[in-house]
């Protein structure tokens, strides 16, 4: 979809609009490499797309705020919608950084700090993943594969996170369980960021709180001759 022959470049300089997203002049006039302009690109659609629903943001929006011409949009994703499709696969996925670098502690401190990094994540997007659904795109089939994958790969991490990884029998409901939670996430962050409905550290205690309780009393009794969860105390 996008060229790797990409050479160094200055791209001119389109008026940027008034708001969020828009890279300050210093920096566009700054030569970068094209890995650099292409998360230059990335960044400022990423923005641009938590604060407007996608059919609110044109190709020439995105190029505007990242001080470039509107062909290096389309060289380096194809066109916007392969763009909004590369920003909402990022934002949807549990990366594994965020898992390795998870504290070395409690069930409960390992908990909270994995629904901190996961409401970060969302304030520091927008959440743009979670206004999904609400026009634009519509049921866009390659939309919905990289949700659904993202799914899988968050239920997989989030799994290591509170080691659960491996158990053998039980492992698919152990699964199906953190696909109901991860739906429950969803909806608690569109609570929070949507609708306004709950503050953040409602949706915090919400969802440290039903993980506790998966982890420490659900999980263990699929297998009640096995004992208690003996992951971190």
């Amino acid at each position: 979809m996008t060229s790797t022959k990409a050479a160094t470049d200055t791209s001119p300089r389109s008026a940027p609009k008034e708001g969020s997203g828009v890279v300050p002049a210093e920096q566009r006039r700054q030569r970068l490499s094209p890995d650099e302009r292409r998360e230059q690109i990335f960044a400022c659609a990423q923005k641009l797309f938590a604060l407007r629903p996608y059919e609110e943001v044109s190709a020439t929006d995105i190029a505007a705020a990242a001080g470039v011409a509107r062909g290096l949009v389309n060289h380096y994703f194809g066109n916007k919608r392969g763009l909004y499709l590369e920003v909402v696969r990022l934002n949807s996925t549990v990366s594994e950084v965020a898992v390795a670098t998870l504290p070395d502690g409690t069930l409960q401190e390992r908990i909270d700090a994995s629904v901190t990094w996961f409401l970060d994540t969302l304030e520091h997007t927008g959440g743009t993943w979670l206004a999904l659904g609400s026009g634009g795109m519509g049921r866009d089939p390659d939309l919905e594969r990289i949700l659904v994958e993202a799914e899988n790969d968050s239920v997989e991490r989030l799994m290591e996170a509170m080691g659960l990884a491996g158990r053998g029998e039980g492992q698919e409901q152990v699964r199906a369980m953190m696909r109901v939670y991860a739906q429950l996430a969803r909806s608690g962050a569109r609570e929070w960021l949507l609708r306004k409905t709950l503050s953040r550290r409602q949706v915090h205690t919400l969802l440290s709180g039903t993980l506790l309780g998966i982890v420490r009393d659900a999980v263990p009794a699929l297998t009640p001759a096995t004992g208690p969860h003996r992951g971190p105390a």
